[in-house]
């Protein structure tokens, strides 16, 4: 197992930049921060399409730090075949998500990028995770970010769907939580 910390910064950049955003006073800055953070965001995750050995099924990239010992947690993220792709896929679309929305966001606008950089700090964690109990926290980390996304800048019935959305994701949540539970 190596230590490789790419995938950490990979996934938490945008948290970082969704801060820095907040702390922004510019709308016009906070466009900018965001597609900065996101164009950074791609660059960092590169390597780990150009130097992912396609001839190996096991993990790589692997990052294994001791997070709650009491429970025996362990953080834990490596990437394989199936997620590498995912998570490119991630800090691709993001970067196209903020040059889309540059003009059609106009209101909220630091908080729309703020959030949408927590929604790919909790796709790309989501996809880099290598246990369930990891992977439910960056489950639960997505369903904020999307709740917000589908009820302030959503269409006209925006607080139907976004209710809607939540009402769906929280079952599947309890659910994968009793889960989690049994297998702890």
């Amino acid at each position: 197992m190596t230590t490789y910390r790419i995938l950490t910064a990979t996934t938490f950049l945008p948290l970082v930049g969704a801060a820095v955003i907040l702390l922004l006073r510019s709308e016009r800055l906070a466009r900018w921060m965001a597609l900065a953070t996101t164009l950074t965001t791609l660059a960092v995750s590169a390597p780990l399409y150009l130097r992912f050995d396609k001839t190996s099924s096991a993990l790589q990239f692997v990052e294994s730090t001791p997070w709650i010992p009491s429970w025996n947690v362990v953080y834990g993220m490596g990437v394989d075949g199936i997620s590498l792709p995912f998570i490119f896929l991630s800090a691709v679309l993001s970067v196209l998500c903020v040059a889309a929305s540059w003009a059609a966001i106009q209101v909220r606008v630091r908080e729309f990028h703020a959030t949408l950089l927590v929604a790919e700090t909790a796709m790309i964690g989501l996809f880099a995770a290598t246990n369930f109990f990891l992977f439910y926290v960056f489950w639960e980390l997505m369903l904020v970010p999307m709740f917000f996304l589908i009820g302030v800048w959503g269409g006209p019935s925006r607080i139907y769907a976004a209710v809607k959305f939540l009402l769906f994701t929280l079952a599947g949540s309890v659910l994968m939580l009793v889960g989690l539970i049994f297998r702890l």
